[in-house]
């Protein structure tokens, strides 16, 4: 699928990894480094805007090893980029850990992954479908 992107940073835009990759990762786009101290949170942009078919979003998620080693992570993860939005790209981050956390130009920030997606209709009706689960929910399917 060929989806028309304009970019504004000066930055390579996003690609694959690897073959396997199921996401791109975005880059921070700033003309001067941003400290992000704990708990705080911020919007980052990229530099890029896109255009994607009906039926298609693109889902702006947490960097593993950014989370895992440094508490950074995507706020509203996954962000949903509707095929409508003409605006530039940005990530909430957040930091969830107890040392400031330096953002710089170029950093890798979020990935971004590509999914379609359907419209739903609703058919209301007073009853719905009987379950063994019922309406156990929140581990309620986990191991007695």
């Amino acid at each position: 699928m060929k989806i028309k992107i304009i970019n504004k940073s000066r930055h390579e835009l996003p690609n694959y990894e690897t073959l396997a990759s199921a996401g791109m990762d975005l880059r921070a786009n700033l003309t001067e480094a941003r400290i992000l101290k704990p708990l705080e949170r911020t919007i980052v942009g990229t530099g890029l805007f896109m255009e994607l078919p009906i039926g298609i979003e693109a889902q702006v998620r947490p960097r593993s090893g950014l989370a895992a080693k440094k508490g950074i992570t995507v706020l509203n993860a996954p962000g949903t980029i509707d095929a409508d939005y003409r605006g530039e790209i940005g990530v909430i981050l957040v930091n969830l850990s107890n040392e400031e956390f330096t953002i710089n130009n170029g950093e890798r920030i979020a990935q971004l992954v590509i999914a379609k997606h359907q419209r739903a209709e609703w058919d209301q009706v007073d009853v719905l479908t009987e379950t063994d689960r019922g309406e156990g929910g929140f581990g309620s399917t986990g191991v007695k």
